[in-house]
């Protein structure tokens, strides 16, 4: 049980965490302002900053003087979050997340495929998905890369971006139907997914740690951008030179790192999917 200067306290701290990326964010569209970098994290992933903000305990916890919202029931004076309060559409979604992340975690993660998704996005065309920031290598230099290096992307959502040149280049087909089968713990889409997966498991995830998931993609998309073709340096975002053995070596070296530091937080989703989950009912014999 939590009384309510406690709850309210900490909720105040999780919205002071996250404001430090969503008031910028707020201001970027206020301005019409377009970010290559951060854009990404508020478009393709689709929570709203203002969900972002608020707070939740997750299971287990009373909130004394708390107010009833959805998947909240009350008991006395308190509010609490209840399985059976939520929509049933999260037991489903649970059983995906869990099966997803358990496949994840199980296998070694790969570090080869030095961040070329990002440049099978661009190769052999003339509509870069950020046109108004310019190739460090130029189009010609781009393609080359791409061209003399495996490309072995296994993430459906950032394959499904390439271009159909670049396409029959991948290693693999990942698909939507074989997510399941092909995740890896090096990739770093699907490091960035645990926002995703968290935010789909709300509101029973605590915000704590959506909050960390958030802070982990926002870190894995730096390296995603600083590897990637474009030229990002006067946004703050050095290159990452994958062209080069030296920058593959760096890239391979902050993968593995974001591999580590992802996994405690994948463990972490896991839980939440297993409260979500109905027990099965023993048979009767």
């Amino acid at each position: 049980m939590f009384d309510e200067p406690t709850w309210r306290a900490l909720a105040a701290a999780h919205r002071a965490r996250v404001s430090a990326w969503t008031g910028p964010h707020r201001e970027r569209r206020r301005r019409g302002e377009a970010h290559p970098v951060m854009d990404f994290l508020f478009t393709y992933y689709s929570l709203r900053p203002a969900r972002l903000e608020q707070w939740d305990p997750g299971f287990g916890v009373a909130l004394r003087g708390g107010e009833e919202r959805p998947g909240y029931v009350r008991d006395a004076d308190a509010v609490r979050l209840d399985p059976a309060a939520l929509p049933a559409r999260l037991t489903g979604t649970a059983e995906f997340v869990r099966a997803l992340l358990e496949a994840t975690a199980s296998r070694a993660p790969r570090l080869g495929c030095f961040g070329l998704h990002e440049w099978a996005m661009v190769y052999r065309t003339d509509a870069p998905r950020h046109g108004a920031v310019p190739l460090r290598l130029g189009a010609a230099g781009t393609d080359a890369v791409v061209e003399s290096l495996p490309v072995h992307c296994t993430h459906h959502d950032a394959y499904r971006f390439f271009t159909a040149a670049a396409a029959p280049r991948n290693a693999v087909t990942p698909t939507r139907d074989a997510q399941v089968a092909h995740e890896q713990p090096g990739c770093l889409h699907a490091t960035m997914d645990l926002y995703k997966w968290a935010y789909k498991l709300s509101p029973a995830t605590p915000s704590d740690l959506l909050a960390d998931c958030f802070a982990l993609a926002v870190d894995v998309r730096g390296l995603d951008m600083r590897a990637s073709p474009y030229d990002l340096a006067d946004l703050g975002y050095p290159p990452v030179r994958i062209e080069t053995a030296a920058g593959r070596a760096e890239y391979a070296r902050a993968q593995a790192a974001f591999a580590e530091r992802a996994a405690p937080l994948r463990r972490r989703l896991v839980e939440v999917c297993d409260q979500l989950i109905p027990a099965p009912t023993p048979h009767r014999s």
